[in-house]
């Protein structure tokens, strides 16, 4: 583990995307885009995928320095729940014009989105700076609850919802869904809970089945809910939600 930098101390390495996840910059996943984007500079030079690093190099994201070295400091911990409007990207970066989640909510100290939500959803978005946390969310192998309500183009039958349960085979991505809750909220519209997150995954298995989605709302993660928060704002989670995340993806005990 990191500990004591800059303190002079025999500190043991660790992967560079492991250390800007830490420092609350990105998820794991990001911190390899923006590696490989050549975002990352360790002691001015380019950073290299799979690199490890101390702590005590000077590491910089666009020329910026990251880390408090010598300082001992940690930034408070931050977990929002933002109710993402359509047509905003949950991406920090420069290649979508579009607006950004980031620009949307305008938090004070650095956040990012845990996974995403296509620019044409809407519904629950987490914001924080703990990146292991958001590994553990992300991570499709705990299989954390991700749930949604979607519309359709036209009525669906009992076939439809019993081959969404089941598993769709997404011929563009080599994958059969895995099995899942599906449960009727009106001729066109139906609630489903994923454990997994492939790309654009509902809208790919609608099609798969001769279907097209007119809307797509997140409406929980985990045990966290959006209930009435209004499209556009946002709210800290509370202390018990918290607690029960935590405790849900095991970084602490019940």
């Amino acid at each position: 583990m990191l500990s004591e930098i800059g303190k002079g101390i025999a500190m043991e390495s660790v992967r560079l995307n492991k250390y800007l996840s830490t420092q609350g910059i990105c998820s794991r996943r990001e911190a390899d885009r923006r590696i490989e984007a050549g975002e990352i500079t360790i002691d001015g030079r380019p950073a290299k995928m799979g690199e490890r690093v101390t702590g005590q190099e000077r590491i910089c994201w666009k020329g910026k320095m990251i880390g408090d070295a010598g300082s001992g400091q940690k930034a408070e911990p931050v977990l929002l729940v933002v109710n993402k409007p359509r047509g905003v990207v949950c991406t920090v970066s420069d290649k979508d014009r579009a607006p950004n989640i980031a620009e949307l909510v305008g938090y004070p100290s650095r956040i990012y989105p845990v996974g995403r939500l296509d620019k044409d959803s809407e519904g629950m978005v987490l914001m924080t700076n703990q990146g292991e946390l958001a590994n553990q969310i992300m991570h499709a192998g705990n299989f954390h609850e991700k749930e949604y309500l979607v519309t359709v183009d036209h009525p669906y039958n009992e076939a439809f919802l019993k081959q969404m349960r089941e598993g769709v085979n997404l011929e563009e991505l080599g994958e059969v869904t895995r099995p899942c809750v599906v449960e009727p909220e009106g001729t066109r519209q139906f609630r489903i809970i994923l454990t997994q997150g492939l790309n654009r995954q509902i809208r790919r298995m609608c099609e798969a089945l001769g279907f097209h989605v007119v809307s797509l709302k997140r409406v929980r993660i985990m045990n966290i809910r959006l209930g009435k928060l209004k499209t556009g704002d946002f709210r800290k989670v509370t202390t018990e939600e918290w607690r029960e995340l935590k405790q849900r993806v095991g970084e602490v005990k019940s």
